[in-house]
């Protein structure tokens, strides 16, 4: 063989070795992220997910690729979206933004692991045998989110104790309302106060429920925990704020979005845990050995700001058992 032609030939064999070392190298393995909501106001909660994949050493790109799953408040695609990350074998499923992706995740498929995030009981939804031992393909991160409100409601009484009349905003799509109410009404039976529902599962629905608050002079306003509540925060809190009602809600996002006190667990820890779980599942651990995680960061954020423009004083009580007080 001539000198030239052996040199072209070792050059060819350079350039093609690693072309077919990569060729040879397995795909990124797909996490199927499926939510009730919709991506924009959920992109911080996006972010907090990834940084728990990325704690367990997976970037998004690099070593894992993600499918993302959005049903835009409408829970009835749900079903669908789930069973198209099923037919696309993905690796794992985090299914969150309340129980109902996790139930439609559940549903889909009993084999591809499950990581959820819920604020129901995940047994009585039939998700896992037990919380330590959950013995199937799904685990996850309990949010505590519809066993909140009579907590919730106790600190709206705190602020607004004179108040005749509480109204309480539900969303009658939601899969955790008879256990929202249920523990509503008796919360108020014990204490004597006097609610009233109010039913809201659509934009219009909640313009009008908002409405109805000036007939029923209503002395504050409690909403209730919901994805689709969540996922049109800035709204409510505008409409509160031209109904003049003092209002409690769910998630921190909430109140820094403007709205006067927000009770609950924090949203975006749990997330970044359901992407810790999500990786050590990449890693090869079972859901089966995973206990569900209890998301136990509470937060009490209160808006003085807002309060101010309501003319109410927040008691110092309250402001001392604040985590956080945006001024």
């Amino acid at each position: 063989m001539r000198r030239r032609e052996f040199t072209s030939l070792l050059c060819s064999a350079a350039v093609s070795w690693p072309l077919a070392a990569r060729a040879q190298q397995s795909p990124l393995p797909v996490v199927g992220f499926l939510n009730a909501a919709s991506p924009v106001p959920f992109a911080y909660f996006v972010a907090a997910f990834r940084r728990g994949l990325h704690e367990m050493g997976y970037v998004e790109g690099r070593n894992v690729a993600i499918e993302y799953r959005w049903a835009e408040g409408q829970n009835d695609r749900l079903p669908a979206l789930a069973a198209d990350l099923v037919r696309q074998q993905v690796a794992v499923i985090a299914a969150t933004g309340g129980n109902a992706p996790a139930v439609a995740a559940k549903t889909a498929t009993g084999s591809i692991p499950i990581v959820f995030s819920g604020g129901g009981d995940p047994v009585r939804l039939g998700l896992v045998a037990s919380l330590s031992r959950p013995g199937g393909n799904a685990t996850g991160v309990n949010m505590f989110t519809s066993t909140l409100e009579p907590k919730r409601l106790g600190l709206l009484r705190e602020l607004v104790p004179s108040a005749a009349l509480l109204a309480v905003l539900v969303n009658p799509n939601s899969p955790n309302i008879d256990t929202q109410l249920k523990d509503l009404q008796e919360a108020a039976r014990a204490v004597g106060q006097q609610i009233h529902v109010l039913y809201a599962g659509s934009g219009q629905e909640l313009d009008t429920a908002f409405a109805t608050l000036t007939q029923l002079r209503a002395g504050a306003l409690l909403i209730c925990s919901d994805v689709f509540f969540n996922s049109i925060r800035d709204r409510i809190v505008a409409l509160a704020a031209r109904y003049v009602i003092p209002a409690i809600y769910e998630w921190r996002e909430f109140a820094a979005a403007g709205g006067l006190m927000s009770y609950g667990t924090n949203l975006a820890e749990g997330y970044r845990q359901v992407g810790v779980y999500t990786g050590r599942v990449l890693k090869g651990e079972k859901p089966a050995d995973l206990p569900v995680v209890p998301s136990i960061k509470f937060e009490f954020v209160i808006n003085l700001k807002t309060a101010k423009s309501l003319g109410l004083d927040i008691p110092v009580k309250m402001l001392a058992l604040a985590d956080e007080v945006i001024e």
